[in-house]
C-alpha cells in the first residue's frame, strides 16, 4: 500500500470513531437548552400564551427593550401591557 492510502484509512476510522461517539461534548449544553425550550413552551401554554410575532421599526424596538429592562415581567409583560391598553383606547370594532 502506497504511504497515501494508510493516511487515508486512518482518516476513515478516525470519521468512523468520531461519529459512533455521538455527539460532540461541548454540545450538551445545546441539548439542555432545546430541553429547556420545550420545557418553558408547555410552560406557557398551559398558562394560555401562544407566539405572535411582527415587524417593528429598530427605533420602537429599542424604546420598548428600554423599557423592558425595568419592567417585572420582562419585554413579554411589557408588550401585553402596552397592546392591552391601547386595545382599550380603541373605540368598539363593528362586526
Amino acid at each position: 500500500m502506497k504511504k497515501t492510502d494508510l493516511e487515508k484509512n486512518k482518516a476513515l476510522k478516525l470519521t468512523n470513531s468520531l461519529r459512533q461517539a455521538g455527539p460532540y461534548p461541548g454540545n450538551a449544553n445545546a441539548d439542555a437548552a432545546h430541553l429547556d425550550r420545550r420545557e418553558q413552551r408547555r410552560l406557557d401554554q398551559l398558562k394560555g400564551l401562544v407566539p405572535f410575532a411582527c415587524k417593528l421599526e429598530q427605533g420602537l424596538v429599542d424604546r420598548l427593550r428600554q423599557r423592558a429592562a425595568t419592567h417585572p415581567e420582562g419585554l413579554n409583560g411589557l408588550v401585553g401591557e402596552l397592546l392591552a391598553a391601547g386595545l382599550d383606547a380603541l373605540p368598539p370594532a363593528e362586526a
